[in-house]
């Protein structure tokens, strides 16, 4: 099935304007990564986990962060995890996976995932470019490639992964808003991660994280 919208996550017709990042998608192109190599150099926010966590020890990982236009505005594809997975059970994250030997680059790597996951064709799925590399205390290094998905896509989730498979607006993101940094104690030290709230979905982490790098690249200020 689809992965449609919640009508009661639309933005009011008061909220402030927003950067639609799909209005210009060659602008979009430019702001990213290209996707003729995968990203190399450190994550972004390595030096927040760095007493905790070896760079030269992590697993490289690629996720889909697909962007979907609708009459309302630009959507993200977002998935909640299966609740009996060892490794961040029930929560929301992007479709994607460690990058195995077999994988080409991280690109045919978020593909390959995206179709194990929830089964999108590739042929709905046109690669943009990627974000900065992300990485987690998990032990991974992610390569986020931003996608515009067609639609018409149909998204099936795997149920041995995925719980469920859903759309989330941009426009409170994109308008600066929602999106909060919060601290919590962990390892000796308060660590500091970002949450955004949408509907029903709590999204934080590595997910909200690497939506918040997205944001700054098309020049949001968060």
């Amino acid at each position: 099935m689809s992965a449609r919208p919640d009508p009661g996550y639309f933005p009011s017709a008061a909220a402030p304007a927003v950067v639609d990042p799909l209005a210009d998608v060659e602008g979009l192109r430019r702001v990213l990564l290209p996707l003729a190599g995968d990203p190399d150099g450190p994550a972004w926010n390595q030096h927040e986990i760095s007493d905790v966590v070896d760079a030269a020890k992590l697993s490289n990982a690629a996720v889909l962060v697909g962007l979907v236009e609708r009459p309302q505005g630009v959507h993200v594809l977002l998935t909640r995890r299966n609740e009996r997975l060892s490794q961040h059970p029930g929560q929301v994250s992007f479709p994607g996976g460690r990058i195995d030997p077999e994988d080409r680059s991280a690109l045919d790597a978020a593909l390959r995932e995206t179709w194990e996951e929830v089964a999108i064709e590739r042929d709905a799925i046109a690669p943009l470019g990627f974000l900065d590399p992300y990485s987690t205390i998990t032990g991974f290094r992610i390569l986020p490639l931003v996608a515009r998905l067609s639609p018409d896509y149909r998204a099936r989730p795997n149920p041995d992964e995925v719980a469920q498979a859903f759309e989330v607006p941009l426009a409170p993101l994109m308008a600066g808003s929602r999106m909060v940094q919060m601290a919590m104690p962990w390892r000796g030290r308060p660590r500091q991660y970002w949450e955004y709230q949408v509907g029903p979905h709590r999204i934080w982490g590595a997910t909200a994280a690497m939506l918040v790098n997205l944001a700054r690249r098309v020049g949001v200020s968060i």
